[in-house]
Parts: C-alpha cells; structure tokens; sequence
C-alpha cells in the first residue's frame, strides 16, 4: 500500500495568494491553476483581468508540473525538433503544456501538487509560479 502527500485545499490557496501578489506587484491579472500530486484540480482563480483563454493553459500547466514532475519551462526547452522530448506537448489527451508558468510543489522532496499560471508573458508566468512556491514555503514553513 502506498502513503501519498497531497495539498490540502487551504495550502492551495496558500499557492494562489503568493501568485495572486506577485501578479498584482507586475501588473498582470492573471489565471492561477493548482493540482494535486497527480494533477488533478483541487483550485482555481481567475483574476479581474484574467485572461479567459488562459483558462484551461493555467490548468494544463499544473497538470504538467504535478504529474510530469518538472516545471513546463524544462519541458519547453527539451520539446524542441530534433530532440528526444520532441511531440511530448500533443500527449496527454493535449494537457501536457510545454510553456513556462507550471510548476511541481514539494515537501521535502516529495511532489505534492502542482501551480500553474498563465495570461502573461511565458516569463511572467514563471515568475508568478516561483513566487506562489516560495510564499507556500514560507507561509507553511514546509522545506521543499
């Protein structure tokens, strides 16, 4: 039998309000996405704003740092022509997202959900990924 470490809701919204603050610091409203450990949705936000296409890519992105085990911008690098990885972005029913803003969140190295954000540029989404990580870290006290 197997012993899983899942986000709870209340840490998911631990995860939204540190993306939700970094968004507002840059000014970009966006569309915050968190799963559990297999990708799963447990909660979503969209802020004023938000971009409704960036909807389901919020998702997509937790999804694939939850389940696929490394953030989206990893796999956005390997997913080139030529290389290994390359079609991964078209498995997974189209789920798997290949753009920087997905994130894996662990607990002492061990996977335990995942963030995604999405409705700015590649690079801002990441940068609000790794802020909602970070203030679940420190809000929570857990060690990634």
């Amino acid at each position: 039998m197997l012993t899983l470490n899942r986000l709870s809701r209340e840490e998911a919204e631990v995860l939204i309000g540190g993306a939700e603050a970094k968004a507002r610091e840059i000014g970009v409203p966006m569309c915050i996405a968190v799963t559990d450990e297999s990708g799963n949705l447990i909660a979503f936000d969209r802020m004023d704003g938000g971009k409704v296409t960036s909807i389901p890519i919020a998702i997509d992105k937790a999804f694939t740092g939850a389940a696929a085990r490394k953030g989206t911008h990893v796999y956005g690098e390997l997913c080139q022509p030529g290389q290994p990885t390359w079609g991964i972005h078209v498995t997974n029913g189209g789920h798997f997202s290949i753009i920087g803003g997905g994130l894996p969140v662990t607990v002492d190295g061990v996977i335990i959900g995942g963030v995604g954000v999405s409705s700015g540029t590649a690079v801002e989404d990441l940068i609000c990924a790794e802020a909602a990580v970070a203030h679940f870290h420190e809000s929570t006290g857990h060690k990634a």
